[in-house]
């Protein structure tokens, strides 16, 4: 054997033969989770104890030792059997990515155990651009956090909650609170019309003890922080694609009744029908292409960081995040088009409630609406012409009294 044969990656293949059998099964409940409102903790569990949740912890740490574009395949696969998941743990993927960049052997392993962890980064009170009402003060040698969050995706579900606050002397950290510390409460009260089993509602502290061990400082974070994040949003989009080729496919496939100016004696005969379930398809095909393309340039960017001088890693990191952005871009339209077209392909049979073929679209906008796409574009668009790189990481809060231009 080979020294090539020796060290080369396992084929994608086996990784997701691994794990599409549970895939499948999650895949087959979602229409009745979505009806009935079923909350997914015991998918989540599946998950984390079948190694998903620790596939990039390096395999010395205890974990998969996944590339980055073989992790975000899977996730799109995830997405495509029930996109509120691959939601879910976008915070704890993302600080996975934030831990091999800092090289935090303790917190990889963590996950490798079976650490999950959720987030409360947003403040939705009367906080300006910028602001973090959130405090956390000293108590010894260790910390106390107070405040109040919203859209605290996947809290309710994990074991750990990375929330952002300030300290007195206006430094922002994140600590790293236990789900089930005395004084966190997390509130099931999420009630957009898309993604409506994320657990995406507030979270509270009251004079919660955080050890000193657990608070990390924004100099420990990667320079496409921001990129990862919304990647994991790209990824999310694009299993949901893959999700509405699949299911209007087999509404099609199931039919026998069809219309007497149709141009087929069964629907799956119907070259028109085919030609959209064909459209829908392609669409699918090039969101996940983008996003995979993004996940590359990850791969590279983490490389980079190891491997080359600062000035060459920093561009591996632009090129994440204005990537990232260009997906952004195309793939929010993309989705929601394919989304929306299934049902040219359908009768009225096919707008039934038990079926919940419209949560394909409905949670496409709901996860289209973070990071306004406008933005993107222009921030790009600026980019290709003046060549301006921004700050990637940005805050939401209220605008100033007068109506001028916020900043952070």
């Amino acid at each position: 054997m080979t020294v090539d044969a020796i060290t080369a990656p396992a084929p994608y293949s086996r990784l997701a033969a691994r794990f599409r059998p549970l895939f499948e099964e999650i895949a087959a409940g979602a229409a009745q989770r979505e009806t009935e409102r079923i909350l997914l903790h015991p998918q989540i569990r599946q998950l984390t104890a079948a190694g998903f949740t620790a596939l990039r912890v390096p395999t010395e740490l205890g974990g998969g030792g996944v590339s980055a574009p073989h992790f975000f395949r899977l996730l799109i696969e995830l997405a495509a059997a029930e996109s509120n998941l691959a939601q879910a743990l976008r915070s704890h993927i993302a600080f996975v990515e934030d831990r091999l960049y800092a090289n935090d052997s303790e917190w990889l392993r963590r996950v490798a155990d079976g650490a999950v962890l959720g987030n409360a980064w947003t403040e939705t009170g009367p906080v300006p651009v910028g602001g973090v009402s959130t405090t956390i003060t000293r108590d010894g040698d260790d910390y106390r956090v107070d405040g109040t969050k919203f859209y605290t995706t996947g809290s309710l579900y994990a074991g750990w909650i990375q929330t952002g606050a300030r300290t007195g002397d206006g430094q922002d950290v994140i600590a790293i609170v236990r789900r089930d510390a005395p004084g966190v409460e997390v509130i099931d009260d999420w009630d957009g019309f898309g993604q409506r089993l994320t657990a995406s509602g507030t979270t509270v502290f009251h004079d919660v003890p955080v050890p000193g061990t657990d608070v990390i400082t924004d100099t420990e974070h990667p320079p496409y922080d921001t990129g990862v994040y919304q990647l994991i949003h790209v990824a999310t989009l694009a299993g949901i694609a893959r999700a509405a080729v699949r299911d209007v496919a087999s509404e099609v496939r199931g039919r026998t009744r069809t219309f007497s100016h149709g141009n087929g004696t069964r629907p799956s005969e119907d070259i028109q029908v085919q030609q959209v379930v064909g459209e829908v398809s392609a669409l699918a095909f090039a969101s996940e292409a983008a996003a995979l393309r993004v996940a590359e340039l990850l791969q590279e960017a983490y490389e980079a960081h190891l491997d080359l001088p600062p000035g060459e890693a920093d561009a591996a990191a632009v090129a994440v995040e204005f990537a990232s952005s260009q997906a952004q871009i195309v793939v929010t339209e993309q989705v929601q088009r394919a989304a929306a077209t299934i049902f040219n392909a359908l009768g009225a049979s096919s707008t039934r409630r038990g079926l919940q073929l419209d949560r394909h679209w409905r949670n496409a906008r709901t996860i289209s609406s973070h990071n306004p796409v406008i933005y993107k574009s222009r921030v790009v668009g600026d980019w290709e012409i003046n060549g301006t790189v921004p700050g990637f990481v940005w805050r939401a809060g209220d605008a100033p009294a007068s109506g001028g231009a916020a900043t952070s």
